[in-house]
């Protein structure tokens, strides 16, 4: 077999006798200690170089193929050596051979050292992601150094990732607390980072143990804001995974989130949206046990809506044509008619309504079982005719006394209906002896009704 002749060497790169085995154990500790056997200072400081460039691409790119290369060149350099100390004068075999082991066993023996504790670090971090506890993730993943980064790349970026998706899942945790705190886009950002983190099965464990922490803080001491996130959880398109634990959460905090924000807003005088949370509970669960809490509620929600109407146009009435007596409304809470006399809301014109016993009359609507309307007295039904002298002039009038007309109108308040719409006629006593008057004598005025005069033209409304 023939060489090609030997490469021109400078005087400071003078080739040594030396061993091939030497040369490949020197090449094999990548330190190129094996050119330095051979003088071949040129050799060395190439080598130097590439494998300092391998070993950082492999510890930056932590990719396997970056290791295969790294391993190709620790083959290609162990074989070069090999094939240039063939080409060369035997030189001392001992000597260079313990030199080449003292340099390469440390080297192999710390790469596979490190080696062996990468795994033993992958497998702590394998096994908390399997806990769902990321905690401890982090806490194994603290103790990979730039060795391990150095001798097994790839294995100590498989930890990396596991902490990047823990602190993916902290920060998901962050954004779900901000949707129990009231803001609508942290739950959607918070399921939205747990997905993402789900996209390796790996964190399974750790994603589920995130979900659990999250559900675990609902119901909120607010129900009407726990009825939002529930709202919210069941709207989810089903993923087919983890995730879909919240739609049990929320289908079981539901129904006492509606019943809680149905009092709660009850309790705010929110009429209308608390009957339509409790309306909720009874059409999407109708077997729960607070049904009849919601039936309840429903109904004082209903009594109190129309309570409020009643009241705003009872303080809206100011005569026959305003308010109530414009617009009845009904009261279903008010006592029901009962025999004997009824107590009733007057409004309209006082000033007869207002000398009738007070047992007759109430300022609650939710005492009263009749609205009675009256408006502005006018002249009645003519009673008597009676002459007069005037002092003054002598001259003789003749003054009919009529009653006192007053129109009303009566309703029910439970129903709202119109019991009655008339005029009542007063009645009183006419023709006293003398009356003073302003002027001329009128033909026409009014009797003087008693207490029970009024009380008697009343009495006909308000008792059965």
């Amino acid at each position: 077999m023939t060489y090609p002749p030997p490469p021109l060497t400078g005087p400071h790169d003078e080739p040594l006798p030396t061993d091939p085995l030497a040369v490949a154990l020197g090449n094999a500790s990548l330190l190129g200690a094996g050119y330095l056997l051979m003088g071949r200072r040129a050799l060395f400081w190439a080598a130097a170089v590439i494998t300092v460039a391998l070993v950082w691409m492999t510890a930056a790119v932590a990719a396997t193929w970056c290791e295969l290369v790294l391993l190709l060149w620790w083959a290609a350099v162990v074989a070069h050596g090999v094939r240039l100390a063939r080409r060369r004068p035997r030189g001392p075999r001992l000597g260079q051979r313990l030199l080449a082991l003292g340099l390469t066993v440390p080297v192999l023996l710390a790469a596979g050292l490190l080696r062996l504790d990468a795994h033993g670090i992958e497998d702590d971090v394998t096994e908390a992601r399997g806990g769902g506890d990321c905690e401890a993730v982090t806490a194994a993943q603290d103790r990979v150094w730039f060795g391990h980064r150095v001798a097994a790349a790839p294995v100590a970026a498989r930890g990396d990732t596991a902490v990047e998706a823990c602190e993916r899942l902290d920060r998901a945790e962050t954004e779900l607390a901000t949707g129990l705190n009231g803001d609508p886009n942290g739950l959607r950002s918070g399921f939205r980072l747990l997905a993402s983190v789900l996209e390796d099965p790996a964190d399974e464990k750790t994603v589920q143990a995130s979900l659990d922490r999250f559900l675990g803080r609902l119901p909120t001491g607010d129900a009407c804001e726990t009825v939002r996130i529930t709202d919210w959880l069941h709207a989810r398109t089903p993923a087919r995974n983890v995730l879909d634990r919240s739609f049990g959460t929320a289908s079981r905090l539901a129904p006492a989130a509606l019943a809680g924000c149905g009092d709660d807003l009850m309790g705010e005088r929110s009429w209308s949206q608390a009957r339509a949370r409790y309306e909720r509970l009874l059409a999407e669960y109708p077997d729960d046990s607070r049904a009849d809490r919601a039936r309840q509620g429903i109904r004082k929600a209903v009594l109190a809506v129309e309570l409020e109407r009643v009241e705003e146009r009872v303080r809206a009435t100011h005569g026959m044509t305003s308010g109530y007596c414009a617009e009845p409304a009904k009261y279903s809470g008010a006592p029901a008619r009962r025999e004997g006399t009824d107590r009733a809301l007057f409004l309209g014109d006082d000033e007869y309504t207002g000398k009738l016993p007070d047992g007759w009359r109430t300022t609650d609507p939710k005492k009263a079982a009749l609205v009675v309307c009256a408006g502005l007295p006018d002249f009645g039904r003519p009673v008597e005719t009676c002459p007069y002298r005037d002092d003054e002039t002598q001259r003789i009038t003749n003054v009919t006394f009529r009653k006192v007309a007053v129109p009303v109108k009566v309703y029910e308040l439970r129903t709202g209906k119109r019991l009655a719409d008339r005029t009542l006629q007063i009645d009183g006593a006419s023709c006293p002896q003398l009356f003073l008057t302003y002027g001329s004598a009128p033909s026409n005025k009014y009797v003087a009704p008693s207490g029970s005069d009024v009380r008697d033209a009343f009495s006909s409304l308000i008792k059965r």
